[in-house]
């Protein structure tokens, strides 16, 4: 079995139902051992949107990563996500931030995720599963780069 950190993300609908939705539809290819708290954090990247809520889930599975993508997308469609713009509004995304240590470039899918360094709605909560988890390409902690990102805006929610 292969640890991973997931980011669950959502900005449309009944958010909190939609990362619970989710954390539900996981299992049993995904066995999530504990969950971040959720934050409500403003958007990234298209900024005329909706705030999200975000969290980040520390889990297992027995799935190579690129069948644990595939296996990603295909629950984001069954729990409502459509196609939109990128970095559009979305009523649930997931994605991919740490597989064990695991380096990978694949036309399809980098792990660990690009751009996590770069994202405190990522960051955040993935700092109060894995402060001292050492990203494989950076050599930097988690806790480390976290206090390379602006935080501001970012709301834990009760």
């Amino acid at each position: 079995m292969a640890r991973l950190y997931l980011a669950l993300g959502s900005n449309l609908g009944d958010r909190r139902a939609n990362l619970q939705a989710a954390l539900q539809a996981l299992p049993p290819a995904v066995l999530v051992r504990r969950a971040s708290p959720v934050y409500e954090t403003p958007p990234w990247g298209l900024t005329e949107q909706p705030a999200f809520l975000n969290m980040v889930v520390e889990a297992e599975t027995g799935l190579p990563p690129l069948d644990l993508l595939v296996h990603l997308k295909r629950l984001e469609t069954q729990l409502g996500r459509l196609p939109s713009v990128r970095y559009g509004p979305r009523s649930i995304d997931m994605d991919i931030l740490f597989y064990d240590d695991l380096v990978l470039d694949s036309p399809g899918l980098t792990i660990p995720h690009p751009r996590l360094h770069e994202r405190a709605f990522v960051l955040v909560p993935l700092a109060d599963l894995a402060p001292d988890l050492v990203h494989p390409r950076l050599g930097q902690t988690v806790r480390d780069l976290l206090t390379a990102v602006d935080t501001s805006g970012i709301v834990r929610c009760a």
